[in-house]
């Protein structure tokens, strides 16, 4: 959790430079994505992210200086290490679920016994691709997990304005399976309901809805100013809920963390961030060719024509 606020203000700074391309901050939802993800066995488990996953994409086994050079948009960035069972950050809303669904599928028709857990926001949530993964993954049976992060704003829009239900959980009755909503501020309720969701997946019980009601303490990405549509004092409200914050109390109370633990855990953080960043650096620049890279297994006539003009200049 702090790797993911360190890697925040480096990657805001990055950005302001002209250095990083746009950056959606996980500033105040630490809990939500580090709780759930740690709920995953890596080794037979898959990732599906939003935009907003970074430490999750990082604990299942992304390199940080591969997710530094993916934002750097340097070539071959983008594409995930052999072996690491994630899928690539998603920036269209809602557009990872219905691969989440397919994924999951797939992992039962093979008789695999592998989870797939996938995540979105309460904007995400709106979408008809929501309903047509979960309408699916529902009737197959599909051992998924959707982590709905409600963090108060669909970029702007408030929860109040895109739903009248006093909990999006509720929408997992429509399709079958349990909704459960959880204190996305809570890394040990979001871990424990995340833990339950996976382990009735893995018996073969299928899908769970689990809305982490979270809150957005920072910008949407690196092009938004929330001080349009939502006054600060709101947000020092929620800072009182900070994650991290109510993670180190409860260290505190237990003699495990302190001022000098703290300090020299961000010492280490931020020389581990100033390594990823020059490795990051090292990554080539695209090509004209890239563009045609890591979208077919054989790519067909049509595409290959046009990979050729392109490289000719035609």
């Amino acid at each position: 959790m702090l790797l993911s606020r360190a890697l925040d203000e480096r990657a805001i700074k990055l950005q302001r430079l002209g250095r990083l391309g746009t950056y959606g901050p996980v500033h105040g939802q630490e809990a939500s994505v580090v709780g759930s993800a740690i709920a995953l066995d890596p080794s037979r488990d898959w990732l599906v992210p939003a935009y907003r996953e970074q430490p999750a994409m990082i604990r299942h086994g992304l390199p940080l200086e591969r997710l530094l050079a993916g934002y750097m948009g340097r070539s071959n960035a983008a594409r995930i290490p052999d072996g690491v069972r994630l899928l690539p950050r998603n920036q269209a809303v809602g557009a990872q679920l219905p691969h989440a669904a397919g994924l999951a599928w797939g992992l039962k028709l093979r008789k695999l016994e592998g989870v797939v857990l996938v995540y979105c926001g309460e904007g995400a949530s709106s979408e008809g691709d929501f309903h047509e993964s979960a309408n699916l993954a529902g009737v197959v049976g599909a051992p998924l997990v959707y982590l709905l992060q409600n963090n108060g704003y669909a970029i702007s829009t408030p929860s109040a304005r895109q739903s009248a239900a006093p909990a999006l959980a509720l929408r997992a009755a429509g399709y079958g399976f349990p909704g459960i909503l959880v204190d996305g501020n809570d890394l040990f309720a979001v871990h424990a309901a995340t833990r339950e969701a996976v382990e009735r997946a893995r018996r073969g019980e299928g899908p769970t809805l689990i809305e982490s009601r979270t809150y957005r303490m920072g910008v949407h990405n690196t092009t938004d100013n929330p001080r349009e549509y939502r006054d600060d004092a709101e947000t020092l409200d929620h800072a009182g809920r900070d994650p991290i914050a109510r993670v180190a109390r409860y260290l505190e109370a237990r003699g495990l963390w302190g001022e000098q633990a703290a300090a020299r855990v961000r010492q280490e953080i931020a020389a581990e961030i100033d390594e990823a960043q020059r490795r990051a650096a090292e990554f080539p620049r695209p090509s004209a060719a890239d563009v045609y890279e890591h979208a077919y297994g054989v790519p067909p006539p049509r595409v290959q024509q046009q990979r050729r003009e392109t490289l000719e200049g035609r």
